[in-house]
């Protein structure tokens, strides 16, 4: 009898396993194909062809349309200066007074000289001095006039142009060296230097509208237009120089500053995909898209153009018409079936 029952309880137990196992196996069994079955879900966008305008951002520095150093033909002592950097001059304005302790010796010489020509002309006209001492004494007049001149031109300094002085290299009492005591500059227009590539160049004309954005003055869009094209090479950088000039009428813009001038130089059709469809490959500067076709995802690599509002330009890998990938993308793979949703 105890056999029995423990053969009985034995078989008894392997029919339970066995029980729990098919039930595990059967409710198993749908999980996994749900898992098979479940299809990741995307949305996608037509790309189409659309009109860009070709455009090319380029940076710059500003620099007054005219500079010009002021300092004196010969060394010389500074004896006063008028003017400090920032300070706006006049055109012919006083802006510094050199040492004049030669001027004086200058100017009697010159006067004497003056007078002395003046009485020898009134008797060379009546035939009472001759032709050769005549050219001499006003020879020696001429010089002394012109050394007076230039010793007066060079002891007050005075600006050549209408500006704002924006370098300032001695002081008061200084012995004027190799640098100029002053830099004025015009601001008004100022003019921004650029380079470009030898693909643009040909795209390049005289007046053409430049829009131009400057760190310094963020929100704010200017105008230049192109003045200056410089028809040879920079043999060591393969770019054209390129003067754009800037009507600054308020003078806030200021040399030195850093500018971004954009250059429009036509239009041109070409493929446009939203820029959400467009992924960067990690690990590289590689963009892609994923072009929805016949039920599955193709991974395929794009050469970008512009950004524009919300959208990408395409150059090449990408057809107008595809069905791109803009929402989803981080749980596709290349080949892979997927399941479309609005």
């Amino acid at each position: 009898m105890k056999m029995n029952f423990m053969f009985k309880a034995l078989v008894l137990g392997a029919v339970c396993v066995a029980g729990v196992a098919c039930s595990s196996k059967k409710s198993a069994e749908p999980e996994q194909q749900a898992q098979v079955v479940a299809k990741p879900k995307v949305t996608v966008a037509t790309s189409a062809t659309e009109k860009v305008d070709m455009q090319s951002i380029f940076t710059g520095n500003v620099e007054g349309h005219t500079i010009n150093n002021i300092t004196p033909q010969q060394a010389r002592r500074i004896s006063r200066l008028l003017v400090d950097v920032g300070d706006r001059v006049k055109a012919g304005q006083i802006v510094a007074e050199m040492d004049n302790s030669s001027l004086a010796q200058l100017k009697a010489q010159y006067e004497n000289n003056k007078a002395q020509f003046e009485r020898t002309d009134e008797l060379y006209k009546f035939g009472g001095e001759s032709k050769a001492n005549w050219e001499a004494i006003k020879t020696a007049y001429e010089v002394s006039k012109f050394s007076y001149e230039n010793m007066l031109e060079n002891t007050t300094l005075r600006s050549p142009i209408t500006g704002v002085i924006t370098a300032r290299n001695y002081d008061n009492g200084d012995m004027v060296g190799g640098m100029p005591i002053f830099v004025v500059q015009r601001i008004n227009p100022v003019k921004i230097m650029i380079n470009v590539s030898e693909s643009l160049y040909t795209n390049l004309k005289r007046g053409m509208p430049v829009e131009v954005e400057f760190d310094a003055l963020p929100d704010q869009k200017f105008t230049a237009k192109v003045s200056r094209i410089t028809p040879s090479v920079d043999a060591s950088t393969r770019t054209f120089p390129v003067e754009l000039a800037m009507v600054n009428d308020h003078e806030i813009v200021k040399p030195g500053m850093y500018a971004r001038a954009t250059l429009n130089y036509g239009t041109r059709e070409s493929v446009v995909v939203p820029d959400q469809a467009v992924v960067k490959l990690m690990g590289s500067g590689d963009r892609f898209v994923y072009v929805y076709e016949n039920g599955k995802v193709k991974y395929q690599k794009v050469e970008l153009g512009r950004r524009f509002d919300n959208k990408y330009e395409i150059l090449s890998g990408v057809a107008s018409g595809a069905q791109v990938v803009i929402a989803g993308q981080s749980a596709l793979k290349d080949g892979i079936e997927v399941e479309i949703v609005k």
